[in-house]
């Protein structure tokens, strides 16, 4: 049985539409709005793929002790790998890295390099870094612009890597550049860093709470379940709500609930897609606590859970060691990834911010680019980068993927998951407010999970970036778990497990987890009124 079908099994008025356009949250004017109902057209969408450029920047004041090549490896194919896996190979990032340094005309100290960095200072830094680099880059061929300072360089403050949003745009080769992405990043780079602030690009917001004081915990709102609040998660692939929000789930996959009454529904663990084995974890077990009774599927749930707590340790480091072999970030910065409390303000978690645009250089995440020039030193081209301006679209980029074997499935050709099954379920719970469920469990992006389960979050698309727009909702609030890994132990293990049940608090919302299918999908029932 797939996640297509649901099921009432209370009489009354409670449904589950396969259609989920009712439980579209309108987008308002909020940063960065959770709306789904439309697109903003400021962004690009990422349904397709997408080319971006990589301009390295050197200083005066500073000879660069590594190369463009290096500094690329530092972030690709990690980068383009994560999109891939998130988005069921729907998107494709294709990076394409410049071979030469670029020199920038003023010291790297000149520019007053800082997280919260002062407009005019940053304003500068963009205009110097798009001038120096013009002759050498044709803009017109790219769709997003990252801008990589020399991490040596005496005034380069890695606290710094953001987003900028530009009131006024640059204009270059004929292009409008609305956005620019600043990397300021130390080598090796803190981990999926570039993914994150690529993410603000696609209009994604910051779900990490930035203490007034800058003291305290970063990550309470969302703990280790999406990137954009916190790349070091050992969960961090993106909400089912985001993936929605980006195009990468089809309506079917989406399931409205709505009115009194009971639903039933079968998930698709989020990580599930065309390339992940469907079982993840023993189904065959999970039917078997199911089938001993209730009590007894609660206790087998409890026990996975306390495993998950013991083994935890092992999965990161595994994890760690995966990212690092495969992924061209090494092991320490991978290593970081799983470390409890990594999410400081220098880190890309809370450190890659999507702030509120300011006056004529606004900043999503409000940090520049830098460029460097012909005097810092030349770096060997990187596979599928060209130089001086020649690589584009209709040359392949470091770090693009070769075009499957046909089949079916995706729009490449590829099998989705074990049936292009149901990821998401919604409950709105105001005009501007829903609560969203979905399985997260080990594979895809998730692949170090400390408990595994169906989480449940709230959402507000009124709620700016930054603001608290997703919260999750801990179903465990007395208990936490991975407390040497997880970012914010607290939540990490939030998920509704098997054989349990859980009130939704202030909301007159239920969910059961009654069981697993043969493929590894979760049978779940949603009770609502």
């Amino acid at each position: 049985m797939t996640a297509l079908a649901a099921t009432s099994l209370v009489p009354g008025p409670a449904l589950a539409e396969p259609h989920s356009a009712p439980c579209a949250l309108e987008r308002t004017d909020a940063h960065h709005s959770e709306g789904v109902d439309t697109w903003n057209s400021a962004y690009v969408r990422p349904t397709h793929p997408l080319d971006a450029v990589m301009v390295f920047l050197s200083f005066p004041d500073a000879r660069p002790l590594t190369t463009p090549a290096e500094l690329a490896a530092d972030h690709f194919p990690a980068t383009s790998d994560f999109f891939e896996r998130a988005s069921y190979g729907r998107f494709t990032l294709r990076a394409h890295p410049q071979p030469r340094w670029i020199r920038m005309p003023h010291p790297s100290t000149s520019y007053a390099i800082q997280r919260d960095w002062d407009a005019e200072d940053r304003a500068a830094y963009l205009r110097d870094a798009l001038a120096a680099a013009d002759e050498q880059v044709d803009f017109s061929r790219y769709d997003i612009v990252y801008f990589v300072a020399d991490p040596d360089a005496p005034g380069v403050d890695s606290d710094a890597t953001k987003v900028v949003n530009l009131d006024t745009p640059l204009h270059a080769d004929g292009k409008d550049i609305r956005r620019v992405v600043t990397v300021f990043e130390k080598h090796p780079p803190d981990r999926l860093v570039l993914a994150h602030e690529t993410g603000h690009v696609f209009d994604l917001p910051d779900l990490y709470h930035r203490p007034s004081d800058g003291k305290g915990d970063w990550d309470t709102y969302v703990g280790d379940w999406d990137l954009m609040g916190s790349q070091f998660g050992l969960a961090p692939d993106l909400f089912a709500w985001h993936k929605w929000k980006l195009g990468w789930l089809d309506p079917h996959q989406v399931a409205c609930v709505q009115g009194p009454g009971s639903t039933r529904l079968t998930l698709e663990p989020l990580g599930q897609g065309p390339d992940t084995p469907g079982a993840g974890v023993a189904a065959g077990a999970g039917a078997g606590a199911l089938g001993a009774g209730a009590g007894a599927a609660a206790a087998a749930g409890a026990a996975a859970r306390g495993a998950a707590a013991a083994g935890s340790a092992a999965r990161g480091a595994a994890a760690a060691g995966a990212l690092a072999a495969g992924s061209g970030i090494s092991m320490a910065a991978a290593s970081k990834g799983v470390r409890a409390g990594t999410s400081d303000p220098g880190a890309s978690g809370p450190g890659s911010g999507s702030g509120a645009p300011l006056p004529g250089v606004s900043g999503s995440g409000a940090s520049d680019p830098g460029a460097s020039g012909p005097g810092g030193g030349s770096g060997a081209a990187l596979p599928g980068a060209s130089g001086s301006g020649a690589s584009g679209p209709d040359t392949p980029g470091y770090g693009a993927f070769a075009a499957p074997s046909p089949g079916v499935g995706l729009p490449d050709g590829r099998d989705f998951g074990a049936g292009r099954g149901t990821k998401l379920a919604v409950v709105p719970t105001g005009p501007d407010s829903a609560l969203a469920f979905e399985v997260r469990a080990p594979g895809g992006n998730d692949g170090a999970t400390c408990a595994q389960g169906v989480l449940v979050y709230r959402v507000r698309s009124g709620a700016a970036s930054g603001g608290g727009p997703i919260e999750v909702v801990d179903a465990h609030p007395h208990t936490e778990s991975c407390w040497e890994e997880s970012v914010y132990p607290p939540l990490a293990d939030a998920p509704v497990g098997l054989g349990e049940s859980f009130t939704v608090p202030g909301e007159n919302v239920r969910v059961e987890v009654e069981g697993r299918t043969p493929s590894g999908a979760w049978t779940v029932r949603i009770t609502t009124g």
